[in-house]
């Protein structure tokens, strides 16, 4: 559980450096690579953040979090709540899709409706990655992980690929969480199947492919499958924490989400500490690491006890 979420926070953080670049700005930004916080150029969208903080993505799934620790479970309302107090603090980063659901004023009388309106707005085309970005947490659910996950993801996407995608990486890390396993390619398939025809064309460009196949930093970067393929891609192609993080984030496109989910899998997988696990440098280089902490053993406590 602690991988998974210090694993988040860290590719939300490294991966900050190179968001909303093509592969070959970050080249030209990074010759060698980006591989610590410190490296982060201050240009006007990085400027806002300190190296080693993390981005929106974290911010929301911390506020599932609270929202569990509060409850002492789910509670659609309490993570909706939320999510409308944070955005009403004007949050850095907040993706626009998740902006104009929550910027309704009477979001938390009827969320998913308030989430579907814009998805109908959109021609029912949004499918944005808000909503994955967030989803590491609910895999620490001990049962009912796939309702949870498409009932948490409605509450701002409604898109059938974004709750795909939410079930698959909760169900993920759920199953290494609990079971210490993982599911096999056929088992993420068939969940992907359930939900929308369209995820599996990413699922086996993940499988099969090489990074570059992604096109993480194309035009559609901030699409569901895009992120979900980018953290599926690291399961069958990396064999430690650093390296998956490290790939992904170097590949440019919306890299903070990309390397969050991706992380969070990776976190889950290796686990927080270890050979193959979270290098220190990245733990001990983030902003909010104490709160991580007292996070992490919160729900650790609540989860076990």
């Amino acid at each position: 559980m602690k991988g998974v979420i210090f694993g988040q926070a860290i590719g939300d953080a490294l991966g900050l450096g190179t968001e909303f670049m093509s592969h070959a700005e970050v080249l030209a930004n990074y010759p060698n690579g980006i591989y610590t916080y410190d490296q982060i150029i201050q240009d006007q969208h990085r400027e806002r953040w300190m190296p080693g903080e993390w981005t929106d993505d974290t911010d929301m799934m911390l506020c599932i979090a609270n929202a569990m620790l509060e409850k002492r479970g789910i509670k659609l309302d309490a993570i909706a709540h939320n999510f409308k107090e944070w955005f009403k603090e004007n949050p850095r980063g907040i993706g626009r899709h998740t902006y104009n659901v929550l910027s309704i004023a009477d979001y938390e009388r009827n969320p998913m409706r308030a989430a579907e309106l814009v998805w109908e707005l959109s021609n029912k085309n949004s499918a944005a990655n808000g909503a994955l970005m967030r989803t590491s947490i609910v895999g620490f659910c001990e049962k009912n992980v796939a309702t949870y996950a498409e009932k948490i993801c409605r509450l701002t996407h409604t898109d059938p690929r974004c709750v795909g995608s939410c079930v698959i990486v909760s169900e993920l890390i759920h199953h290494w969480v609990w079971h210490g396993e993982e599911l096999t390619f056929d088992e993420i398939v068939k969940i992907g199947r359930k939900y929308d025809k369209r995820i599996e064309p990413y699922l086996q460009l993940a499988k099969e492919g090489q990074i570059e196949d992604l096109t993480l930093d194309n035009e559609a970067m901030g699409y569901t499958l895009k992120t979900l393929s980018a953290a599926i891609w690291c399961l069958y192609h990396v064999n430690n924490f650093w390296e998956g993080l490290l790939t992904v984030v170097n590949a440019g496109g919306d890299a903070d989400t990309n390397a969050a989910v991706a992380c969070s899998l990776l976190g889950a997988k290796y686990g927080y500490s270890g050979y193959s696990a979270i290098p220190n440098i990245y733990i001990d280089g983030l902003c909010h690491k104490g709160l991580l902490d007292e996070i992490s053993d919160r729900l650790i406590d609540l989860l076990l006890g």
